[in-house]
Formats: C-alpha cells, sequence, structure tokens
C-alpha cells in the first residue's frame, strides 16, 4: 500500500508502562537494559524528563536497543513486529537492583526472558503483578504468586489452562468492550471504555496496564480502578504514538466527570 508515513517514538512495554504509572503520580523504578546505541538515549529521555527512576537501567555493549516496528490502520488498530535486542538479556541479576519494598507493587510484562519474570514474583512487594503479553507459558510459581494478571481477549483464549488455576485478580480487555476484572469463577468488576475518537491504539494496554496497578495501589475499589484504567486506555487512543499518549491523573479526572 501505498502513501504510508515512517514515525520514530520510544516505546517498550516495560517503558510505557512505566511512564503511565509515572504520569499517574507513582514513584516508579524502571529496571531494564538498553543498548551502546543512539536508540538508547531516545528510549530513556522522556523517562528521566518525568522523574522514573532509571537507576536500574543497565548499558549492554553486546547487543542492540530493542526496536519495534508498529503498523497503525486508518482506524487506529495495530500489528506489531518486535526485535527484542538486550531485553532478552535481562535476567535475575537485572531484577535484584530493582529491589522493591513490602508497600510497593512490581508489575511485569512478558518480553523478558523467564528467569527475569521469575525473580520479580519473588520481589517482597504488596502487589505483584502480571501483565502477560505477548502471552506465553509461563512457570506455575509466577501464577501463584501474582496477585493480578493483565490479558486482553485474544491472550486470555491462549493462556485459558493457566489462567484458571491463578488465585488473584484477572483483569481481561475487551477492546471497545471495555475490561472485565473477576477472581476465581467470580467477575468482580466491569467497565465499559468513555467515547473518545480513536487515531492510534498503541500503548493503549500499557495505559490500562499502569493505571490499573496504580488505582489498586492507592486503595481504590476494583470498579474505581478498572473504571479508571478503561478510561486511561481510551485516552492513548486519541493520540499518536506510545508514550506521548499515555494521559495524567488530571486528564482521566476530566474524561470521568
Amino acid at each position: 500500500m501505498a502513501g504510508a508515513t515512517i514515525e520514530s517514538h520510544p516505546g517498550g512495554k516495560g517503558a510505557n508502562q512505566a511512564l503511565a504509572a509515572r504520569r499517574l503520580g507513582a514513584d516508579v523504578r524502571l529496571v531494564a537494559r538498553v543498548g551502546d546505541d543512539p536508540q538508547a538515549g531516545e528510549a530513556l529521555a522522556g523517562l528521566r524528563d518525568a522523574g522514573v527512576d532509571l537507576g536500574a537501567v543497565e548499558v549492554d555493549h553486546g547487543a542492540p536497543t530493542g526496536v519495534a516496528v508498529v503498523t497503525v490502520a486508518d482506524g487506529g488498530e495495530n500489528h506489531i513486529v518486535v526485535a527484542s535486542g538486550v531485553n532478552a538479556r535481562v535476567g535475575a541479576r537485572d531484577v535484584a537492583s530493582g529491589t522493591s519494598d513490602p508497600d510497593s507493587a512490581v508489575l511485569c510484562q512478558l518480553e523478558l526472558p523467564d528467569d527475569a519474570v521469575v525473580a520479580a514474583s519473588r520481589l517482597e512487594s504488596a502487589l505483584f503483578c502480571v501483565n502477560a503479553a505477548p502471552a506465553r507459558s509461563l512457570p506455575a510459581e509466577v501464577w501463584q504468586r501474582a496477585d493480578l494478571v493483565i490479558v486482553n481477549e485474544v491472550e486470555h483464549e491462549q493462556l485459558r489452562d493457566e489462567l484458571a488455576g491463578i488465585g488473584g485478580l484477572l483483569a481481561t480487555t475487551l477492546g471497545a468492550d471495555g475490561a472485565t476484572l473477576s477472581q476465581g469463577r467470580s467477575e468482580v468488576a466491569q467497565s465499559g471504555p468513555p467515547d473518545v475518537d480513536v487515531i492510534d491504539t498503541t500503548g493503549a494496554g500499557d495505559a490500562f496496564s499502569g493505571a490499573l496497578v496504580v488505582g489498586l495501589l492507592e486503595g481504590r475499589s476494583h470498579t474505581d480502578a478498572l473504571a479508571r484504567a478503561c478510561a486511561a486506555g481510551a485516552l492513548a487512543t486519541t493520540r499518536t504514538g506510545a508514550q506521548a499518549s499515555l494521559p495524567t491523573a488530571a486528564e482521566i479526572d476530566k474524561l470521568l466527570a
């Protein structure tokens, strides 16, 4: 198809979710790796400016910074191809450098190797959350430890058997139909998304994840936290790019009002 345009934006699920939580007022420490290349500076600049703690981000001289190619259709839907780069080298040692405390939340996604995810599950924290994207099987101890698992409809179907046994909360995003929050066989909350003009869905899931974790950590009810997460995801679709689209708490308050 002719007529397409090319833009470069900072991203990565971990970085997006860290910035999403930071924009909602949380103190955030990112555990990650970047390469020794020009892409590293672009990847970290916005996080640094926003006040995300980058003390646990390691510069790896052996591989490039992770890159994703995102194609966005006219209706806003996207398709993503990821070249992991140094993300594939993040391990338990990296996670140990981001040691949490009993009052904190740990949020991880699956653009990291299993040993990093397992190490994250073993950190002491008030809330351990897994955004199971891209979907794949995980060691049983991760699912058993998870206080919150976040998936979309496709990921839910791919991981149906494993998700059936989790004891914590399960958030399932449903696109234009909003999201549900369940525990065991019981649905504890549901929310529809606010009405917005969709431009680009890139980063919407990360906005949702960051907002849901922050809401639960703030002690909000399941219904309130889920509604704010849906609003955050909806707002993220109204702007192009992943990190540039992530909303502030004031923007969520305004939309819900």
